[in-house]
């Protein structure tokens, strides 16, 4: 079993890649959401051999993770339970069944996805879509408190019940249990899901799917992996019929393939009672069949592969697979996986040194995964600057190095340190693990072939194998990572390449020329940075009422929200709000807030650049991360007592002394161009670059910069816009945490009270927030993705500021029923659309701006439906006041999301911002579990009333371009008919 921290380069890619929507796509693995990791044993296996409290552990050394208790019952269903009041009242139930899409015959492609959704419709002895009823009066919010994934080796099923009692808990075993053993498979049902599922399928299309699929198929060529996404195919869904899908349900759903997790506030032994109730008495029908042979990669199928996408960035991915082995998971093993990581992590690092400096490419990473128990890869994946050759000779003279030359000691320790640090984490952090992460972490556990230990045994673990982490020994692992029988290249790329498969081979045939990127040493500590001034002194403290925090103001007008709690044992979080996020910004004015993310952090600090930044805080929890609010700018991190000091420092160093390197600038203006043809590849593209924007009337803070601003960039305008934004003011600092060991007085007077006073910057313009303009017809935008794709929206503008919480709080549940409704009539009913949704959104940074959002991404011909639907819930709402019953459903699940959530630092961090600036934020914040239970069925006829009028309405359709509204509404009409027809 292994446990990792994310690598620095991926790090990186959080703030580039959303830059980069094509490199965030190409840099995903192709087969990463169809999950990975050595296959677990078949249960009959597992069942037969191992003691009932020990069959998780079967031939393994690794240490028990004692509070866990295992079982098995006489008809094969494994189960696993333990005690965890994270968050209190909740618990979770999570059942996996050893089935997936690689289970599936050619005719059944799809079958366990279907099967997925057809269970939560609900079973023989609940009426259809009731289950989802009975689970909103608990409480359970739809889509993350329930749901469901399938995956090519497993279907699991996820229960999350919040305030849970006694009658519930039994009620909600027993209504899974009878969805999974008996669900109901109707032709009705069949038909409703599988427009649900082609609907889904339909939405996923496109390019980014074409090469995803393409690239699977050729890396995994021979393989069921290469020919089985869950999704299946319109062709197989098509043809699914009610009895074929009952029967791979009876084949696959048997007790013998059945695990049962329950992890909650609650007695392990009747989490067990209640296993042994509702599964106790299953009985499989007929033999348990065979496990699929998923096959080994076949030496003899091509190796290279160019895969001609118009309009998309140019990409490789060179993968070296080797046959998946069934491996026990021991001590030598979790060994084995975390030496693997490292040799990984000191390739990455080499590579994202090398694309900092002005290498070939944009970005590169390896990464080794065991995939679906088909095979063992280590796949690099590549975004070339320009040409693909030097880049792919590049990536791969970093590897060769890597197999030639061994690491220092320094090196491996670097990885190591971070290794090290992240499992201290996790070890302090171990009493406020939500029970949901463990309860999914034992079903990743059982699917992967892997143990669990506790937080402890893992540090422990780790101790004893970092001491065999020598250069020798970390060489032997590279080239044991790095080395294949099988080798495949895929290019994708925009236009046809020279040579085509040809070219791409002879590339690889080329002899690999040793690269030594590797980071020289380098000498940065804290003393190095340039003073920040004289320690300030404290002007003022304040006890905040109703909250365990303090006010603290300095004399250079710095405010502090202090909260010293024992929440999270060992951790403190840290938010610096400065200056005023958005509104510093004119709304008719072009402005670069779109550059922050990445390259304001990336930039530098004082002496020190990223690599230099990198040094400072390896193997220690200190964070640099940027964000933009309505009224501030943002730097965040979580730390820990040891590291706060310097932690604080780094942060006041960013404002006090930033750096401006270039690289960082250009790097992110290559990112955006690279992926900039992708922004009008689908609906979904279309909407997430520009839906905020139009939704404000196309103002500029909100508005995507075009390909002209873009090329515009340079790092004189980047300075010119963001250093008089980080030198304005005010500064409110939040610490929330441990912190009873450490003085945060004296660190918050020597680092923010000593910044001399700052003044804020706010154009009159930048004060308010714009709707869009109302419209009786559509506006009309276009994607060039699949003809048979679209979306539509409609909004309706609401407000904002801090005046009226409670009607901010009646929105979220005029939103939520709007959204139950959309969900039963579209989806449920009609299967128009895999994901309607409804959003209200209520800024707090201004007094206007806020808005109700439908919205859903459909067929053409479902357009003018999705409006009609829309325009019936919308009237309907205002003319006729909600059931006590839908009122309930729809507000207990938000009352109890606030519920969980309130138990936690981040939550109070988050609706404190600006408290100690204007009390009506704490007020606000005290008051928000009141606000929502105080909501009546009228208060949500009034709210509809009063902004859901057609007056005010803007809606907006995205079509395939050359399509209008008129060619859409005849494709419905005529699909209409045709149904009338049958």
């Amino acid at each position: 079993m292994f446990y990792s921290p994310a690598s620095t380069t991926l790090s990186l890619a959080r703030f580039l890649l959303p830059a980069c929507t094509a490199a965030a796509l190409l840099l995903t693995s192709p087969v990463a959401a169809q999950g990975t990791g050595p296959a677990a044993p078949a249960a009959k296996t597992e069942a037969g051999n191992a003691k009932a409290d020990d069959w998780l552990y079967v031939g393994s050394d690794i240490p028990r993770d004692t509070a866990w208790q295992f079982g098995v019952l006489p008809n094969g269903v494994r189960y696993a339970v333990r005690n965890n009041g994270v968050p209190p009242g909740q618990v979770s139930i999570r059942v996996r069944m050893d089935v997936g899409s690689m289970f599936e015959t050619e005719k059944e492609r799809g079958y366990a996805h279907l099967l997925e959704h057809l269970t939560f419709r609900g079973s023989e002895h609940i009426p259809d879509g009731e289950a989802k009823r009975i689970w909103q009066r608990f409480g359970v919010t739809f889509g993350s408190d329930s749901n469901a994934q399938t995956t090519p080796t497993q279907t699991a099923y996820q229960l999350d019940l919040p305030s849970v009692t006694p009658a519930n808990l039994d009620e909600s075993m027993k209504l899974l249990a009878g969805m999974v053993r008996e669900p109901r498979i109707s032709e009705a049902a069949v038909t409703a899901e599988r427009g649900v599922v082609m609907s889904e399928l339909r939405e996923s299309d496109g390019p980014q799917k074409r090469i995803s699929d393409a690239t699977t198929s050729h890396l995994f060529s021979g393989q069921l992996l290469g020919d089985r996404s869950p999704i299946g195919t319109n062709e197989s869904l098509g043809a699914a019929r009610a009895d074929t899908v009952a029967a791979f349900h009876d084949r696959w759903y048997r007790p013998d393939r059945a695990v049962v997790v329950i992890v909650g506030d609650g007695d392990p032994a009747e989490f067990a009672r209640l296993i042994e109730k509702y599964y106790g008495d299953w009985r499989a029908t007929g033999r348990n069949p065979a496990q699929p042979d998923f096959g080994k990669p076949d030496p003899k199928a091509p190796v290279a592969r160019a895969i001609v996408e118009a309009n998309q960035p140019v990409a490789l991915s060179l993968a070296m697979v080797r046959p998946w082995k069934k491996r026990i998971d021991t001590v030598e093993n979790t060994r084995r996986l975390y030496m693997e990581f490292i040799a990984q992590a000191l390739v990455n690092r080499r590579l994202e040194n090398r694309a900092r400096s002005g290498g070939s490419y944009l970005v590169a990473t390896v990464e080794q995964e065991y995939v679906s128990r088909s095979a063992d890869v280590t796949m690099a994946q590549i975004v070339p600057l320009g040409d693909w050759k030097p880049a792919l000779a590049d990536v791969r003279g970093v590897i060769a190095d890597a197999m030639k030359t061994p690491p220092s000691q320094a090196d491996i320790d670097r990885e190591a340190n971070e290794i090290e640090a992240f499992l201290r984490k996790e070890l302090e952090n171990a009493r406020n693990e939500p029970g949901a992460r463990l309860a999914d972490d034992m079903v990743r556990a059982v699917d992967i072939g892997e143990t669990v230990t506790s937080p402890q045994g893992q540090v422990d673990m780790f101790a004893a194998i970092r001491a065999s982490a020598t250069p020798q020994a970390m060489l032997d692992i590279s080239r044991a990572i790095f080395s294949a029988p099988v080798t495949r290249v895929v290019l994708t790329t925009p236009t046809p390449v020279d040579g085509g498969d040809g070219a791409l081979l002879a590339a690889l045939a080329a002899p690999a020329m040793v690269r030594d990127d590797r980071l020289t040493a380098i000498k940065a500590d804290f003393s190095q940075l340039p003073a920040i001034g004289k320690p300030g002194t404290i002007a003022s403290t304040t006890l905040i009422p109703g909250l365990r925090a303090e006010r603290i103001e300095f004399a250079n007008g710095v405010t502090a929200l202090v909260s010293n709690n024992k929440v999270e044992p060992g951790k403190v979080r840290v938010n610096i709000r400065f200056g005023t996020g958005n509104r510093s910004v004119a709304a008719d004015a072009p402005n670069l807030l779109w550059t922050g993310d990445y390259a304001l952090i990336a930039s530098g600090i004082g002496p020190w650049g990223q690599n230099e930044i990198d040094q400072l805080t390896n193997g220690r929890q200190i964070q640099l991360n940027f964000a933009i609010d309505d009224d501030a700018f943002e730097l965040s991190a979580e730390s820990k007592p040891a590291d706060l000091a310097d932690q604080m420092k780094l942060l006041a160093g960013k404002l006090a002394a930033p750096r401006w390197d270039t690289a960082p600038v250009d790097r992110l203006r290559i990112g955006y161009l690279t992926g900039y043809d992708l922004n009008d590849a689908t609906p979904n593209a279309v909407l997430d670059r520009n839906l905020r924007g139009w939704l404000s009337g196309n103002d500029a803070r909100w508005s995507a910069p075009d390909k002209a601003q873009i090329e515009a960039l340079t790092p004189a305008a980047f300075r010119a816009f963001w250093e008089p934004r980080l030198a304005s003011g005010p500064i409110e600092v939040q610490l929330f945490g441990d912190m009873a060991s450490i003085d945060y007085r004296k660190i918050l007077g020597e680092t923010f009270g000593a910044l001399s006073p700052r003044a804020p910057l706010a154009p009159p313009s930048g004060q308010n927030v714009a709707f869009a303009k109302h419209v009786t017809v559509p506006d009309l935008a276009y994607h060039r993705g699949e003809k048979g794709q679209a979306a539509a929206m409609t909004a309706w503008p609401t407000s904002g500021g801090l005046a009226s919480p409670r009607d901010a709080r009646g929105l979220e549940i005029l939103a939520a029923v709007f959204n139950d409704r959309l969900f039963d009539r579209l989806r449920a009913e009609q299967g128009a659309s895999y994901g309607p949704v409804v959003d209200s959104h209520w800024p707090t940074g201004f007094d206007s701006g806020g808005y109700l959002l439908v919205g859903s991404l459909l067929a053409p011909k479902d357009v003018d439906r999705f409006y009609g639907i829309a325009r019936d819930i919308a009237a309907d709402l205002v003319a006729n006041p909600i059931t006590a019953d839908e009122l309930a459903r729809n507000a207990g699940p938000i009352r109890e999301q606030v519920a969980r959530a309130s138990t936690g630092n981040v939550y109070w961090m988050f609706l404190l911002e600006g408290a100690t600036r204007d009390p009506r934020v704490t007020a606000a914040a005290l008051s928000i579990q009141d606000d929502i239970a105080a909501v009546t069925a009228a208060d949500v006829q009034r709210l509809a009333k009063q902004y859901l009028t057609p007056a005010r309405q803007w809606s907006l359709a995205i079509l395939p371009k050359g399509m209008t509204l008129a060619d859409a509404s005849a494709a419905g009409a005529a699909a209409a008919a045709a149904a009338g027809g049958r």
